[in-house]
């Protein structure tokens, strides 16, 4: 596999004095396309205000900065209005309608990765703008929305061209938009930074999953997630995907050193990693990363709702399961060294705390 493997950064792809939109692109980062995935970011300034959209892809929503609201209506439902903040992970199934505001000074930024299989452009997202410039309503002729929606020549040609704004817009400080609904948030919203821990590793990390159990949404999305925090010099075990899932990483903080071993044995990417880095690891090829000293998280998004792992290293390590003549014969060597050997890391599970 002579794919270019290496972490890429987000482009611009529009915006105005309200926010912008970045995306990653195939022809830069060439496993998107060949894994169907996309990726994008959307970034608002206070009063920023994303129109309201649907896309072509299911996604997962992951809030990297700031603190805003969010509209989610999913297809024959109500709309959800929901406080979002750093840390919440967000499903969002095919068909749903959302928008995006800001209301902080500090800006808003939320990361989206998804499954494009279905969409127009494999590896990119496609948005359809219900308003806007861009939007749906410019499109169609004044006579058609005068009938569709019953309304007058006035106000078909308002809803039209009144909004010259394209995707994004920034509202006046003394608009008014919907408030917050505590009670719309459950089950549409995950604070992963604030959930129970799945895995807690002293000194070394710890991983929350997003999965069925913690936000049922997921299983309409198609993918699991996960929040991986590793510590000052840590190590996450060298692993794999086992049911043929993709991951697709994004570098929340920190960075770090990252290796993926593939095919035949052969280091296909050696790298450092850092915060706003976007890669691809493809299916079966085996991972690991080491923390610099301040520390590496990502999140990451796997290409199905419940996903697993094999680690093949530490106490759960596939190696821990395989017979002592088995690992002598495979790895052709005396019983010491294979004693030696199963004898490490009988403690430390997936994360290892920097050596002493």
């Amino acid at each position: 596999m002579d794919l270019d493997l290496s972490p890429k950064l987000a482009k611009k792809v529009y915006g105005d004095d309200g926010g912008s939109y970045y995306a990653w692109c195939p022809d830069e980062l060439p496993m998107l396309r060949q894994g169907n995935i996309g990726a994008a970011k959307l970034a608002l300034v206070k009063n920023g205000f994303a129109l309201p959209r649907y896309s072509d892809s299911s996604k997962v929503a992951y809030v990297l900065q700031g603190a805003g609201v969010a509209g989610i209506i999913l297809p024959e439902s109500e709309e959800k209005v929901i406080a979002i903040k750093k840390g919440d992970a967000i499903a969002l199934p095919f068909g749903v309608i959302t928008w995006w505001y800001n209301k902080e000074d500090t800006e808003l930024v939320v990361l989206f990765m998804g499954d494009t299989s279905k969409g127009h452009k494999p590896g990119q997202f496609t948005d359809f703008f219900l308003t806007g410039a861009n939007g749906i309503f410019t499109g169609f002729t004044t006579d058609f929305v005068k009938r569709a929606w019953d309304v007058d020549d006035d106000t078909a040609t308002a809803l039209i061209g009144n909004q010259k704004g394209k995707g994004i817009v920034k509202l006046d400080a003394n608009f008014k938009m919907p408030e917050p609904k505590p009670d719309h948030r459950k089950g549409m919203a995950l604070n992963c930074e604030e959930a129970p821990l799945d895995t807690d590793i002293k000194n070394a990390g710890n991983v929350v999953l997003l999965n069925t159990k913690n936000l049922p949404l997921v299983g309409q999305v198609g993918m699991g997630a996960d929040l991986v925090r590793l510590e000052g010099n840590a190590m996450c075990s060298p692993g794999f995907s086992c049911d043929s899932a993709l991951q697709v990483t994004y570098i929340v903080n920190g960075s770090g050193r990252l290796q993926v071993v593939g095919v035949d044995g052969k280091r296909v990417l050696e790298t450092i990693v850092k915060a706003g880095n976007l890669l691809i690891v493809p299916r079966f090829f085996v991972v690991s990363k080491i923390a610099d000293p301040d520390g590496l998280s990502w999140f990451s998004i796997i290409t199905t709702p419940n996903p697993m792992f094999t680690h093949l290293a530490g106490s759960i390590g596939a190696w821990k399961a395989i017979s002592p003549e088995v690992l002598q014969a495979a790895f052709k060597v005396p019983a010491e060294t294979e004693k030696l050997f199963r004898s490490k890391r009988t403690n430390d599970a997936i994360f290892f705390p920097p050596p002493k």
